[in-house]
């Protein structure tokens, strides 16, 4: 089963308590009223009799239990990354895939395992086969969609990856009051994703916001903003996405253009992963905060690993990187989204998409004149293209469900990719969690004059939470 024993007893207080570590990571039936809960609920806790647990949604629903209204289970958490991994990149890659039928084949072939053996590790780590679980993420985004936004049913059905306009319709009804209107009214479209506290809001968007693209990404402490373009069936849908944070309920409130409608799983799969949102707060301060021991402040909990949306133009943003300075990297990737990047409907100066895999890999051998007009060192711009056409022609792989350690070593093989550049990509693309770019400026300077055989045994103590590690002594070479 999941990582987290199923307890009867022990989950029954902790849900007393409402412990938010097992947020998303357990759920509760209740069968005097036919509801399941999150552990943060707020409701009244009702009689332990009543209570049957559950490692995911989908285990609840299958058992004939119906989302609670009040705890709105399809906001909470995804499975942490270490917790059965061919379970949690099987569903990263059916977000990927928009929840289309078919995604379920195509994600065990992806991870290179049988359907039945992708079944096992569903039924491992959220207690139902793949198929129901897929089920459940459609009926869940439904039902978000039903609740927080004005679209026409028809509208939600489609995006929500349904097959036609009558499935789980009565599932999907009951026990909802439906709102009135349609987004053609100009209502905002905002959906809600939640995270487990705490959550270190002013450090994740001060990363992003040094770092933003101008047209094409914005950060302050109000939010964080961004361009967005994405394929599905040989169809390009381009819009925009905003994220701001809603600290009192433990959610980010994610705003997104209609027309990203088709694409919308997808789109908030990868606002996951920018804000780390899958994080367990909990275990990674129980294996860090000893770095507080040595060196008092440089672990603070709640610090979480910046991800990327689109994973080509964090990783062109990390070579342009190199031995410069973040805002000097930031002037080059600017000048190159200027000159290659297409125009995006936006909002709020967002008029941008970073330039394509494709785009970049059509310059060939021309590549050193063209970016050297802006800038980049020759190195940089063969860098560049060596990755753009590995994208292409399937060679690499920079995806969240890929296996960290495999698409590290491809990518070492490319001119210009030491071990520093890799570490960062998959710090940043991979989300791995125990990525390690020990020669990095930051973490040398946090760690006050180590060595490097130092710090990679410094390093040995903190696995398998190195990147988090860095994170946190990225903030603390940069506080005054």
């Amino acid at each position: 089963m999941n990582a987290t024993p199923l307890d009867g007893d022990a989950l029954y207080e902790a849900f007393g308590e409402h412990d938010s570590s097992l947020d998303g990571r357990v759920f509760v039936g209740v069968s005097s009223t036919g509801v399941y809960c999150r552990p943060t609920c707020r409701a009244r806790r009702p009689a332990r009799k009543n209570c049957s647990f559950f490692p995911s949604a989908a285990a609840a629903e299958e058992a004939g239990f119906r989302p609670c209204l009040k705890c709105r289970p399809e906001h909470a958490p995804g499975l942490p990354s270490g917790v059965n991994e061919r379970a949690r990149r099987g569903a990263i890659l059916m977000d990927e895939m928009n929840l289309e039928d078919g995604c379920i084949a195509t994600a065990a072939a992806e991870l290179g395992i049988s359907a039945e053996e992708l079944d096992s590790a569903f039924v491992s780590a959220f207690g139902v086969p793949a198929d129901r679980f897929l089920a459940t993420r459609r009926l869940l985004l439904a039902r978000s969609l039903l609740l927080d936004t004005y679209l026409p049913i028809d509208r939600i059905f489609e995006a929500a990856g349904f097959a036609s306009f009558s499935e789980a319709l009565e599932r999907l009804t009951t026990g909802y009051r439906m709102r009135p209107g349609s987004a053609g009214r100009g209502r905002d479209l905002v959906l809600y994703l939640g995270y487990r506290p705490p959550y270190r809001w002013d450090w994740i968007i001060s990363f992003l916001a040094d770092r933003a693209i101008p047209g094409v990404e914005v950060a302050s402490s109000e939010g964080y903003g961004r361009t967005v373009r994405l394929r599905r069936a040989g169809e390009e849908h381009r819009g925009w996405v905003s994220v701001a944070n809603d600290a009192r309920r433990n959610r980010l409130a994610v705003g997104f253009s209609p027309s990203l409608l088709p694409v919308l799983p997808r789109v908030l799969a990868r606002i996951r992963g920018v804000f780390d949102l899958d994080c367990d707060p909990a275990a990674v301060t129980s294996a860090l905060a000893r770095m507080n021991d040595d060196r008092p402040g440089s672990f603070v909990p709640g610090a979480r690993l910046p991800g990327c949306f689109d994973p080509f133009e964090t990783a062109v943003r990390t070579i342009l990187g190199q031995q410069i300075t973040v805002k000097a990297a930031r002037t080059l990737a600017s000048r190159l989204v200027a000159s290659y990047g297409e125009e995006v409907d936006g909002c709020d100066g967002l008029d941008r998409a970073f330039p394509a895999p494709e785009v970049i890999a059509a310059l060939g051998g021309e590549i050193e004149d063209r970016l050297g007009s802006l800038g980049v060192t020759g190195a940089r711009s063969r860098s560049i293209r060596a990755l753009a056409t590995g994208l292409v022609d399937g060679g690499i792989n920079l995806s969240r469900s890929a296996t960290p350690e495999a698409e590290m070593a491809r990518l070492l093989k490319l001119p210009g990719f030491g071990p520093w550049t890799v570490h960062c990509l998959a710090m940043r693309v991979f989300g791995w969690t125990d990525a390690f770019p020990h020669t990095d400026y930051g973490v040398r300077k946090a760690l006050g004059g180590l060595s490097d055989r130092e710090i990679l045994a410094l390093g040995e103590e903190w696995r398998p939470w190195r990147s988090y590690a860095v994170i946190n002594l990225w903030n603390a070479a940069a506080a005054p």
